[in-house]
């Protein structure tokens, strides 16, 4: 204990000291975050904290093996070590010149994978679990799951890197946890990893809480994450995951949240996975007129109740771990549905996008009827066969009144409908107050035009459906292919 004690103390001191030195140079290589619609902060702020992490880092580990204590003495260069000091510094190097020269989503993404790719090498991955006693080996999917742990946590703690001092908190009480889980169950050499992870980030942490005067940059994220993904995977006995290996997956909850739901999120909207946004869980406490401080503090205490729910379940038995977590994840979904963050998943939402792809996909009996009368309206023998066909089809998706004007030979020739009435009786020109007007041209392919089509209904009696007017616009489809095929029969 007194060689982690010391070790964290360390980290801690080399922290204090290395930040203000990371800041100044921070400003002199450019590497500055610039206020902008989705920032916080009003000034220019230096992003290099970085650096002041991995040196007082690595820096500690050096100092720390000088102890020459029973702990410290574990420390060696073996393969695993070299794989991950070689990852580090590939993530960090990365973050560092995204942070100076804005890389693309894709080189990023492509070097996370390669760095963790590196510690797989080493020896660092998720070889398997253990459950109810028994293991289980994942095999050549070791290589992907290890990979995906790392893209999780590398992210997650990027993606929370929004106000001051909220991702680096989080990592502190990460980090704590698990040197206090690491020395219960005997794993003293990845304690002290912990330590002194935990010792830098403090020291950081001095310069990084509201107001900010320096921030840790992708640089700093990137390591923070790639570094408890490495050393929460060397902590798994003969590599198979147990309990140790979900404390920082569930002390880290809220980023790890985040960083599953926001690429689904954006995919709901339309908008690119890897597009930065403000809907983030820290920007929906913002918006609910909480000023930074408090929100970085409610955060916080949502992650010490994570932090020691993790201790509870990596001291219970399998049942009881079991029944507390469930009991977690439905305390979390009330927690985040009262914010908000559900709101593009909602039962309505979800069951309206697999209606639509159902109805696209042909599988609705009502849209293959429909796409029945399309065929046999581009088949028609004649003008007076196709309108008949086209009231059906008007009738099917409840339309008022029609109206079809058709030029032919510098002549309009006009059909009308209306339901119940029969072919050319009804005429659209009722004008009700809720009416809705639709007129489509009818174009060949260029500046011709066919004729029109004139079609009103009143929503008083019956509201648009969510294929309305997708129906309209197969039905002007057909409408065209058979008034092309018309005008050069008859030319």
């Amino acid at each position: 204990m007194t060689t982690l004690l010391v070790t964290f103390l360390t980290a801690f001191v080399i922290s204090l000291v290395a930040t203000p030195l990371a800041r100044m140079f921070g400003t002199r290589i450019g590497a500055v975050d610039k206020p902008q619609s989705r920032k916080v902060h009003l000034t220019d702020i230096p992003r290099s904290g970085g650096i002041a992490l991995f040196v007082s880092f690595f820096v500690t580990l050096c100092v720390s093996h000088l102890f020459y204590t029973e702990v410290s003495n574990k420390l060696i260069w073996d393969t695993k070590m070299i794989s991950f000091v070689c990852g580090a510094l590939l993530i960090f190097g990365v973050g560092l010149v995204d942070d100076c020269h804005r890389l693309s989503a894709r080189t990023k993404v492509l070097f996370q994978i390669a760095a963790a790719s590196i510690a797989f090498a080493g020896g660092i991955r998720i070889g398997g679990h253990v459950f109810w006693g028994a293991a289980y080996q994942y095999g050549w999917l070791s290589y992907f799951i290890t990979v995906f742990w790392f893209l999780l946590i590398i992210n997650a703690v990027n993606l929370i890197d929004g106000l001051d001092g909220l991702a680096s908190g989080i990592v502190l009480f990460t980090s704590l946890v698990m040197v206090a889980l690491l020395v219960i169950k005997g794993d003293v050499l990845t304690a002290l990893y912990f330590a002194s992870l935990g010792g830098a980030v403090l020291g950081f942490l001095r310069y990084n809480f509201n107001p900010a005067s320096i921030f840790m940059g992708d640089g700093g994220s990137y390591f923070l994450g790639y570094a408890i993904a490495a050393i929460s995977t060397m902590s798994s006995i003969k590599g198979q995951t147990g309990a140790l290996i979900l404390i920082p997956l569930i002390g880290m909850g809220v980023p790890v949240f985040d960083t599953i739901l926001s690429p689904l999120r954006r995919f709901v909207v339309g908008a690119s996975m890897f597009c930065p946004d403000r809907r983030h869980i820290h920007h929906r406490l913002l918006d609910l007129g909480l000023n930074t401080r408090k929100t970085v503090l409610i955060i916080y205490g949502i992650s010490i109740v994570l932090c020691l729910s993790a201790i509870v379940i990596a001291n219970s038995r399998d049942e009881m771990s079991g029944l507390f977590l469930i009991l977690l994840v439905i305390s979390s979904a009330i927690f985040f549905r009262k914010l908000r963050y559900f709101e593009y998943f909602t039962v309505d939402k979800v069951y309206g996008w697999l209606r639509d792809i159902v109805d696209v996909a042909g599988f609705n009996r009502s849209r293959r009827s429909f796409l029945g009368l399309q065929m046999e309206i581009e088949n028609s023998r004649g003008p007076d066969e196709m309108w008949d066909k086209v009231c059906m089809a008007l009738e099917m998706i409840r339309f008022n009144t029609a109206r079809l004007d058709l030029n032919h030979k510098g002549k309009t020739v006009r059909f009308e409908w209306a339901p119940g009435n029969g072919n050319g009786h009804g005429v659209p020109n009722s004008d009700p107050a809720a009416a809705m007007k639709i007129s489509i041209p009818l174009m060949n392919g260029g500046d011709e035009n066919l004729g029109t089509l004139l079609l009103v209904k009143d929503l008083r009696q019956e509201l648009l459906t969510s294929f309305t007017i997708r129906r309209v616009e197969h039905l002007r489809r057909a409408i065209q292919v058979a008034t092309s095929r018309f005008e050069k029969k008859y030319a």
